[in-house]
């Protein structure tokens, strides 16, 4: 017995002393910005600090606990000079990390007056394989809509800087969400990319639907009065608000039929039912002829 306990014993001391050695390197933390309904995004710097597209990362917080550690999906792109997180405010750990960050004050804070962070990682998921497709399939299902953030971000630096070495040229995009108001944030980078790639003359380049789940009467009648106006009224975005679910057999059906022959990856961020279902999809719309169309399924399960 001892043999067996002692293999697995000596590879958790392993990876809690190297937690330990991570944790004690430096981590400045440059910006805090505070997003509508209590959103806050940390932007830090770290020495030696890689990253790739749809990783996390671990934070701790010695001034709010020193013993826990929260995983955090980083939300910034591997082209920008920082990486960050977006950490919504829904219990206490959180709530004490954003008094810590002076956010319940009205004055400017101080840099030196922020908290100490230990950040370990970034560590790999599925959403790294995006760049190895031509056509790709994004779902994000409410804070599932985190990894795509960097993704999404990362995708139009490539694409500005060196288009024609870019292998991804077509991205459909879902996010299902019961409250789009508590992912505002993002429907801020969507309204910054759709505006960037009209300028381009490649409004085609990014395809997006974004579903709400969560909806009562007086929403309905607010969307059949407003209809008709240039922008959605809930995102700001020209692409409307969509409510109830997709019909993922049609949907997988119609781009299938735009993309004949291509290997397509299918990539989502959220619960395991709706897992099962993209699944299931992605093998019955997937042709027997290897010539023919074919739908990679790649899951990160919260």
């Amino acid at each position: 017995t001892w043999k067996w306990v002692v293999g697995p014993m000596f590879l958790y001391l392993c990876e809690r002393l190297v937690r330990f050695w991570r944790s004690q390197q430096k981590v400045v933390i440059t910006k805090v910005v505070i997003h509508p309904f209590k959103t806050i995004e940390l932007q830090m710097m770290k020495k030696g600090f890689k990253m790739e597209v749809g990783q996390y990362i671990f934070v701790k917080c010695p001034a709010v606990s020193k013993l826990e550690w929260h995983p955090f999906t980083l939300t910034s792109a591997p082209e920008e000079d920082y990486f960050s997180i977006h950490v919504r405010i829904v219990g206490d750990w959180t709530e004490g990390l954003f008094n810590a960050c002076g956010c319940d004050k009205q004055e400017f804070q101080e840099a030196w007056k922020l908290p100490k962070i230990a950040v370990d990682g970034p560590f790999g998921t599925a959403s790294e394989d995006v760049f190895s497709y031509e056509t790709v399939m994004l779902v994000g299902a409410g804070i599932g809509v985190t990894p795509f953030a960097s993704v999404l971000k990362s995708v139009w630096y490539k694409y500005c800087h060196d288009a024609t070495n870019l292998k991804l040229k077509k991205i459909y995009f879902y996010w299902l969400c019961r409250d789009t108001q508590a992912f505002e944030w993002f429907a801020d980078l969507l309204q910054s990319l759709e505006a960037q790639m009209q300028e381009r003359n490649n409004a085609e380049f990014l395809s997006y639907n974004i579903y709400l789940t969560g909806w009562d009467e007086s929403q309905a009648t607010h969307f059949v009065v407003h209809h008709e106006e240039e922008k959605d009224v809930i995102t700001g975005l020209k692409q409307k608000t969509l409510y109830g679910r997709p019909n993922w057999e049609n949907e997988f059906k119609t781009i299938a039929g735009r993309h004949p022959g291509s290997r397509i990856g299918v990539f989502l961020c959220g619960p395991e039912g709706l897992a099962d279902t993209l699944n299931k999809q992605s093998i019955s719309n997937s042709e027997a002829d290897p010539r023919g169309v074919h739908f990679i399924f790649n899951k990160e399960n919260f």
